[in-house]
């Protein structure tokens, strides 16, 4: 599946979410996303864009498991990036919304586990939305 197909499915289930707690889950599936989309470019991408693209894969890195028993990383279904700057835009605005999102559930936690659980997905998903933007910048410019 596309990079940018995926990113929508992503943005879709968090406007989906009923609580913190699936927001949480949804900012730990977008660290696998965002470290899917960094291996591939890393892997295959144009050569001066490769260091970017690996240290957007290590951002994503901070996965360990995802919280709620989540079935599936959705991020296995990456196949392929097929407009990286657009995809890489895409991938941004989706990090920069979860983090709206996370800091919204931290401010109106009662439980302090699941503040300090937002805080460190929101660390999580600043630093990849970071490396989303610098990669962005790298990728060689395609004539429109």
């Amino acid at each position: 599946m596309d990079a940018v197909r995926l990113i929508g499915i992503s943005r879709s289930a968090l406007a989906r979410c009923g609580d913190g707690a699936q927001i949480v889950a949804e900012a730990w599936q977008a660290q696998a996303l965002a470290q899917a989309v960094g291996r591939l470019l890393a892997d295959s991408g144009p050569p001066q864009a490769r260091p970017a693209a690996d240290a957007l894969a290590r951002a994503g890195v901070r996965l360990r498991s995802l919280p709620g028993g989540a079935a599936e990383v959705r991020a296995v279904r990456l196949t392929g990036v097929r407009e990286p700057h657009h995809a890489l835009e895409e991938l941004a605005g989706f990090l920069a919304e979860l983090c709206t999102a996370l800091v919204e559930v931290a401010a109106g936690a009662e439980e302090e586990s699941l503040y300090w659980h937002c805080l460190e997905a929101l660390d999580a998903a600043g630093e990849a939305a970071d490396h989303a933007v610098c990669l962005r910048g790298s990728l060689p410019r395609v004539p429109s």
